[in-house]
């Protein structure tokens, strides 16, 4: 058990009771060494049968636990702000999942913590990055065959969203991942947002503002349209295609089985994006871990979660007053340089 990496969990949810199952089923290299959720019946089911880990209702006692040397942090959004200060505190290495902190009031706090610990602890959670379609893309934008990009079209559709989600919630939650995704393939940030909206689905529930369609303008001119449906009814679904100065490339559309019977077809449509992103964040906890044994952090950093909660910010301004709103970024740290 020495020889592995002892990671504190932090939330025993739907999230983080999968991470729970892939660092102790699919990932090398590392264990579960301790888990914390307010609702401690929980956490002890999600580790139902795992040895060696202390269960505790408090994130910072989960932290100070034996054999822990790393965190990963999968509670609700506005614990991630005390709990990442708190490994920070610890010189804790930290995967955090998206968002990084709900605020970029926050996020710059976060970034000042990590400067003052004088190197980067923490990745965070942005696992499209790790998908083979997106990493084939964008390597076939960084190799620049099809020339400079100028669109990036975006799809974001959930089959129905959690009780308390809010309008809001639809940018700041669900869009944030096509945030990064944008920023990281365009290599490009994000200076400006308008957000329209259609009138709202009869699926979606009473004053939910769903769907939304965003309009992101970049620092070089390219932009990227998002269209946000979480209660479209009928699948989890995640597209992009680029459209560039040479030709365009698209991913996303489903490759799942197609069952052909007498009088027609049917092709699987993930409801889940666990189910759609599952190679993603088995390969993305994996590099984790193998970077933190070696002493680095190699993913998407606080910058990236900063800047994520900037344009977020900007993008519900717009969907607020239905103007454009630029994006605000404070200059970047030597700290967080290249991308």
């Amino acid at each position: 058990m020495g020889d592995l990496l002892g990671v504190a969990v932090l939330g025993a949810g739907h999230m983080g009771a999968d991470h729970i199952r892939r660092l102790d089923q699919v990932v090398s290299g590392a264990r579960v060494a301790a888990v914390a959720d307010p609702d401690r019946a929980r956490a002890e089911a999600a580790v139902a049968g795992l040895d060696h880990v202390t269960v505790h209702t408090d994130p910072v006692a989960a932290l100070d636990a034996p054999g822990v040397a790393a965190v990963l942090i999968a509670s609700p959004a506005p614990a991630h702000e005390e709990a990442l200060l708190a490994a920070f505190a610890r010189r804790l290495p930290v995967l955090c999942e998206k968002p990084m902190v709900p605020d970029s009031a926050g996020a710059l706090r976060i970034m000042e913590a990590e400067l003052g610990a004088g190197r980067r602890l923490a990745q965070i959670g942005f696992m499209r990055r790790y998908d083979a379609e997106y990493r084939r893309l964008k390597a076939l934008l960084d190799g620049g065959r099809l020339g400079r990009p100028l669109m990036l079209h975006c799809t974001h559709r959930n089959v129905s969203s959690p009780a308390d989600f809010t309008s809001a919630m639809l940018i700041n939650s669900s869009v944030s991942h096509e945030i990064d995704a944008a920023r990281w393939l365009l290599g490009q940030e994000l200076t400006a947002v308008t957000v329209l909206r259609p009138g709202p689905s009869a699926g979606a529930p009473g004053g939910l503002l769903d769907p939304q369609f965003a309009l992101f303008e970049t620092e070089r001119g390219a932009l990227v349209d998002v269209e946000v449906f979480v209660n479209c009814g009928f699948g989890y679904q995640v597209r992009c295609e680029a459209v560039c100065e040479a030709g365009s490339a698209r991913i996303g559309d489903e490759h799942t089985m197609v069952v052909t019977t007498r009088g027609g077809a049917r092709q699987e449509v993930a409801q889940d994006y666990l189910v759609r992103f599952a190679a993603a964040y088995d390969r993305e906890v994996q590099a984790w871990v193998d970077a933190t044994r070696r002493g680095e952090v190699t993913g998407p950093g606080a910058w990236d979660g900063y800047a994520a909660s900037a344009v977020a910010e900007a993008g519900v301004r717009a969907l607020e007053t239905g103007q454009r709103v630029a994006v605000d970024l404070a200059p970047r740290p030597a700290l967080y340089a290249g991308r």
